[in-house]
This record gives structure tokens, sequence and C-alpha cells, in this order.
């Protein structure tokens, strides 16, 4: 069963959310206004309901998580998302991340590798009223149907950069993407300056449920 109902002390939790995450050095006010905004205990069961605005992240079924909402945040704010960018999400989960590229305004591709996930998800958020592209697949292997993108955002942890990924980011398109092992991953924000030209930043470590497909973990 899930809680629609959103009253005062859930606009109050995510008031304290937002302002854990302001200490915590997340910016970016639009960010910010989306977190608050967007109720996350819609995403939870009802029995987990009143963890919804913890700053932790907890499992929603088939093996994956709905990321703590600082991950959300810290990779929301590297992908400096503007209103009207074509935005492909690897990684639909719960829904929550692409509900808040959608609230800031994006046009939301997302793609899950879990059959029962992708249903779920895609029939709740439907519901919501918050109208997502969504796709059944590899997103490893990004979407060649759909390229290029202003911006790429995956949430899950790569062994390496998917080539497909960098290919179907549009000049001056940024990739957002967490890679390193099975256990722990580095945020990277990868900027396409030229079409050979890659601008590679580095940032803290963070653990991902890991990418799976042909150009992720097998």
């Amino acid at each position: 069963m899930l809680n629609l109902d959103d009253s005062y002390r859930h606009k109050g939790q995510r008031r304290e959310l937002v302002k854990i995450l302001k200490r915590k050095g997340i910016k970016d006010e639009a960010v910010l206004n989306a977190i608050n905004t967007l109720p996350r205990h819609f995403f939870f069961d009802t029995a987990l309901g009143s963890h919804a605005y913890e700053d932790k992240a907890f499992p929603i079924g088939e093996g994956q998580t709905i990321s703590q909402p600082y991950t959300v945040a810290f990779q929301t704010e590297l992908l400096q998302v503007k209103p009207g960018d074509k935005v492909l999400e690897i990684g639909t989960g719960s829904g929550y991340q692409g509900s808040i590229l959608h609230i800031l305004g994006a046009e939301v591709h997302t793609i899950e590798y879990q059959k029962k996930l992708f249903e779920r998800t895609k029939k709740f958020l439907t519901k919501l009223g918050i109208n997502l592209h969504f796709y059944f697949g590899d997103g490893s292997q990004g979407l060649p149907s759909q390229a290029p993108f202003d911006k790429i955002l995956v949430t899950a942890g790569a062994p390496v950069v998917p080539n497909s990924l960098l290919k179907q980011l549009a000049i001056g398109g940024i990739l957002v993407i967490p890679v390193g092992d099975r256990r722990t991953q580095k945020m990277l924000k990868l900027t396409k300056k030229t079409s050979i030209k890659i601008v590679k930043e580095e940032f803290d470590n963070f653990a991902f449920v890991p990418l799976l497909g042909a150009e992720g973990w097998r």
C-alpha cells in the first residue's frame, strides 16, 4: 500500500531534509526546491513511510534501492539541468530521481533493466501525472534511437564509462556517472566539449547498485 496523502507533517519533514542537504553542501536552489516539492513518501510502502525523509537509501525490491536524497541532490546539481533539456536517465528505479528531473523542466527519457520494476514504476508515475518517456532495456548501451541527449545521468555503479553513452551525448552535454568496483564508486562529471574532447571531473565516493548490461557489469 502507498500513502498518497501529503500532510503538513510531511511538508515539514521535507523542509528539514532540505536544511540537511544545504548543510551537506548542496547549493542549487532549483534542485533544493524540487526536493522540497516532491513527496518522497509517495515512493515508499506505508510500512516504511516513516523513514521517507531520512537522508538514507532504502530497498525498493528487485535488488534495487531508492537513492539517498543527498546522492540524488548531488548528482542532479552536477547535471546542471535547464528547462527543456533532453535528459537520459539510466536506471529508472523507484522513479524518484526521474521525477526530480521532470520537476526541473527536463524532457526525461528513462530506461530500466529490471522488467518488474519498469512496469511498476511506469504505472505508478503515470498515476501521479508525472509524464516521462519509459523504456525497458539495457541502459549501459543508452538509447540510440533518441540520441543526442543534452544530459545523461547514470544511477548505478559502472566498471567503466560506457562508450555508447559518450557517443549519445550532445556537444556541450554533461554525463554524470559513478565509476568503480562493485562496492564503491567515484562520481564523475564528463563534459563533451567537442566530438573528441571530453573534460573529466572527479568527486566523492558513493555506493550504488551495479549497472548491469553489455557495457556494465555482466
